[in-house]
């Protein structure tokens, strides 16, 4: 279906199956996001709140809760898209393939946006930000946030529509120092379209106009978080994947998307800011308040019959793990291009995305010698921590698929494959006082952390163990041992205080590892606060470990020591220990999930939904 707007999107769901609505009265404040959560958990339907306690607009969340319904939304324009983005990629396909792509010419006329005469918005009428639905999704947030935003802004030095950035930045609403329908607090990260544009007018010492687009066509949502290729504009794809021309005109200065359910026009000055969180994110934990940029809100408008699209972010997975999905099978071959020799790159979702990178690159630079070590997949890992926002990660491991065939998306072979084969004296590889992930409470500081680059090719070395090693069992201060996967075990420990106690602590169990003898069948042992509950899942233990540790802060050796300022050991142990800097983590209100039972019960919108 090529969808106008978000209300023909629900309606075609609700026909086909796919959504249900949710008639009772429903508090915005916590509610609305723990019946999206437990929906979302059950692989459940898309869900219209019809009735928001305090808002005559409807909501909708939950549009993307499933890869399968998110690829029945564009079952009508998923092929010509990837067709297009694939021949972006690699042009000479159309040549050698002609009519398998003869369509993409057709599909791409939809791409160009299209803008309507008049300095006016038709079928939209200003309301204020305290008549939208203001979802508070966590008990520590801040505030109400829009989480699917699509925020829009042009370059002030090449104005225009084909020199704008559309960003899915977090918006909050009120709270905090905000004041109420005059000013939203707009968070975004480093490596990020819209810092670039704020940059270039503050220079030139003016404010920089920005529009907030909520809704529309799905395909609106999803172009302001795709990564894509150098010279395609989001607004493009907007047009590619909607089979429909984005359709925009300007009021007062500011860009209006014709078919958003909402928008909301402003300006930000600069160098004013406001504290802007918490607000319980993707990582599954809150992020903190910090200063960010300030909108002054100029006009708000909703279209006729305008319904408010949200989503829930908090542990993986979410409904953002969809948009992972998404992207991935959209744009998977563009790293191809992009780095030369690399054949996958996947960003962990399990451990929140940014912290945690698998790659698959090549090593090609020797093929007479007989001994193998990582060479050229070094130089494709400095590749990819230099792309986009592949560069936020903190954890790179690294391998280059040879005899025995290889996959990111087997997580624990994956990482077998790699243990089996590392030399901890020479294929860790660090990073140290650099850029991480904004929303990573892990680092130094805000946004400053470390990485660690976990790189291994080669012939197998050793045999991984599948049972608790004796030499780990029975560690003065140190209980509950398990094992998280062959390879790798979890040990529990008193709970972290400080760092120079903590080198003391892994000093002294280092020392007691050392002295039991040689142990090759475990490379990596996990410091933790609860050993079984690391080891119940791979989720857990990837979630843990990588959300909770700083490489050059939180990595210690057996027999450890430094060759010429290269650091290694004979094995590997990470501490991830909560520490006291760190962000808490996400937990349900236990009142809200006693209120939301209403909705589930029997005679309930949702009593059907097994959850």
């Amino acid at each position: 279906m090529k969808y106008r707007n978000l209300e023909e999107c629900i309606l075609d769901l609700e026909k086909h199956g796919h959504l249900v609505r949710i008639k009772e009265e429903v508090d915005p404040n916590l509610e609305m996001a723990a019946i999206h959560m437990k929906v979302y958990a059950a692989g459940g339907p898309a869900l219209l709140f019809e009735n928001v306690k305090g808002s005559k607009f409807p909501a909708v969340s939950n549009l993307f809760g499933t890869i399968e319904r998110s690829k029945f939304i564009f079952r009508d324009t998923w092929n010509s898209t990837t067709d297009v983005i694939s021949l972006r990629n690699d042009p000479m396909k159309a040549l050698k393939h002609p009519f398998k792509y003869v369509g993409t010419g057709l599909a791409a006329r939809k791409a160009l946006p299209l803008k309507k005469m008049g300095n006016s918005a038709p079928g939209f009428k200003e309301i204020q930000i305290a008549d939208m639905p203001l979802i508070k999704h966590w008990q520590g947030d801040g505030g109400a946030f829009i989480t699917l935003p699509q925020v829009y802004s042009e370059d002030p030095e090449k104005p225009g529509i084909m020199n704008s950035n559309l960003g899915m930045y977090r918006i909050q609403l009120n709270g905090n120092d905000y004041e109420l329908n005059k000013e939203v607090g707009i968070h975004y990260q480093i490596h990020r379209g819209i810092g670039v544009h704020q940059d270039k007018a503050t220079k030139l010492g003016q404010p920089l106009k920005v529009s907030i687009f909520v809704g529309g066509p799905p395909s609106h949502t999803l172009s302001a978080i795709m990564p894509l290729p150098e010279g395609m504009s989001e607004l493009t794809f907007a047009g590619l994947l909607g089979g429909r021309h984005f359709r925009y005109s300007y009021v007062d200065g500011h860009c209006i998307s014709l078919d958003a359910d909402f928008v909301i026009t402003g300006e930000l000055h600069p160098n004013e800011t406001k504290p802007e969180g918490p607000f319980g994110d993707h990582l599954g934990y809150y992020s903190l308040i910090h200063e960010f940029p300030v909108l002054k809100v100029h006009k708000v408008y909703a279209r006729d019959n305008a319904i408010f699209p949200f989503t829930v972010v908090g542990r993986p997975p979410q409904e953002d793990t969809s948009f992972g999905d998404l992207i991935h099978q959209l744009t998977g071959s563009a790293i191809r291009q992009e780095i030369p020799g690399v054949k996958e790159v996947h960003a962990v979702d399990a451990a929140g995305v940014h912290p945690l990178l698998f790659a698959i690159g090549s090593e090609r630079y020797t093929p007479y010698t007989t001994v193998k070590q990582p060479m050229e997949i070094l130089t494709q890992a400095n590749r990819i921590l230099g792309t986009g926002q592949l560069s936020l990660a903190k954890y790179l491991f690294m391998t280059a698929e040879e005899q025995q065939p290889v996959t990111t998306h087997k997580m624990d072979e994956f990482l077998a494959y790699i243990l089996e084969r590392i030399d901890m004296r020479r294929d860790l590889h660090f990073q140290t006082n650099t850029t991480i992930d904004t929303l990573d409470y892990s680092g130094t500081g805000f946004n400053t952390g470390s990485k660690v680059v976990i790189a291994a090719v080669g012939d197998k070395k050793r045999e991984l163990c599948r049972e608790v090693p004796e030499q780990l069992q029975g560690l003065q201060g140190f209980e509950n041992v398990n094992l998280i996967m062959p390879g790798i075990v979890a040990i529990q420990g008193s709970n972290f205080t400080t760092y120079e106690d903590a080198k003391h602590e892994i000093a002294k169990l280092c020392e007691a590892i050392e002295a039991r003898g040689e142990l090759t069948s475990c490379p990596m042992i996990i410091l933790c606060d609860d050993s079984e509950f690391l080891s119940a899942t791979l989720d857990n233990f990837l979630w843990a470990t990588f959300t909770r540790s700083n490489p050059s802060h939180d990595m210690y050796g057996v027999n450890s020591g430094y060759d010429f300022k290269h650091w290694g050991c004979d094995n590997l142990i990470i501490d991830a220990r909560t520490k006291p800097h760190q962000a808490p983590p996400l937990i349900p209100d236990p009142n809200v999930e006693e209120s939301i039972k209403r909705v589930f019960a029997a005679g309930g919108s949702l009593a059907h939904v097994s959850i």
